[in-house]
């Protein structure tokens, strides 16, 4: 991915370096954290009961560390691809919604910090607060993806960035509210099939801003979609619980299989068009 000398974005928000810790009672990490933080321990196998317990809006949490010289191109890296996004959605919006985009705020961050959806940490992986409307990221997660998931590569990580920050854009045009609202009102398998349907369409949104901003900056490289692709496949919830050891159990999915999170960016790569991503009223996915 070419990315090196364009312009980074003034949305970031760089909490690494700090510490602060303090565990006051008081206060939960409300539905909306706990939904998010129950699917992370999930999808990552990992135990997030901590995370529960601790993620009280009376708390506050910061726990940081050295800035090694791979943070910060790990953050600059971060910076253009954020950038990046606002500049497509910016224009996506104009043409394709006829609004003005209002881009998130993306929190860098090492080891722990607080989010209004519970402390994030590098076991949550990356996530998107609507409640702040701002994208949580420890790029040491970029690390687990090469290391423990099997996609590595600048582009994959960029995925992940687009991937977030889709999630902002849902929130934007209302969807994400009203999947979340609808979510509360079913059993766990319904509101689980609805996670899929939201994950699905931020890999399509994704999809779509990768075609622009290539035709935009000619960011992309031999091999990058290839890499957003395996990236897609090693995250399906049927290769995760696969790898963990597990028979894959599709009324626990909450983000796709591999096959569909592969399809559904595609989709979006191929079309550059909102519409495609449909996923809400898609009969198959």
């Amino acid at each position: 991915m070419k990315w090196r000398g364009r312009r980074g974005s003034g949305n970031i928000e760089d909490r690494r370096g700090q510490r602060r810790m303090s565990a006051r009672g008081g206060g939960g990490v409300g539905l909306v954290g706990v939904l998010l933080i129950v699917g992370f321990g999930l999808i990552f196998d990992v135990d997030v009961s901590g995370l529960l317990q601790n993620g009280g809006a009376g708390g506050q949490v910061q726990q940081g560390g050295e800035i090694t010289a791979a943070d910060r191109q790990a953050g600059e890296f971060v910076s253009v691809t954020l950038a990046d996004t606002e500049e497509i959605w910016a224009d996506i919006f104009r043409t394709q919604v006829g609004e003005a985009y209002r881009p998130a705020t993306l929190v860098l961050f090492k080891g722990v910090t607080q989010s209004p959806c519970g402390n994030a940490s590098g076991a949550t992986g990356p996530f998107f607060c609507p409640a702040d409307r701002k994208v949580y990221l420890d790029t040491g997660f970029f690390t687990t993806m090469q290391d423990r998931l099997g996609a590595g590569g600048d582009f994959a990580a960029a995925y992940v960035v687009a991937h977030e920050v889709a999630h902002h854009v849902q929130n934007e045009l209302g969807i994400l509210g009203q999947a979340n609202q609808r979510r509360r009102q079913v059993s766990q398998a319904e509101a689980n099939g609805i996670s899929v349907r939201i994950e699905l369409q931020a890999d399509c949104f994704s999809g779509i801003w990768a075609r622009l901003a290539d035709q935009r900056f000619g960011s992309l490289e031999r091999g990058d979609i290839a890499e957003a692709m395996n990236a897609a496949k090693q995250i399906g919830d049927d290769t995760l619980q696969r790898n963990a050891g597990r028979v894959p159990q599709p009324h626990t999915f909450t983000h796709g299989t591999s096959e569909q999170r592969q399809r559904w960016f595609a989709e979006g790569f191929e079309s550059g068009d909102l519409n495609a991503c449909e996923t809400f009223r898609a009969r198959t996915l």
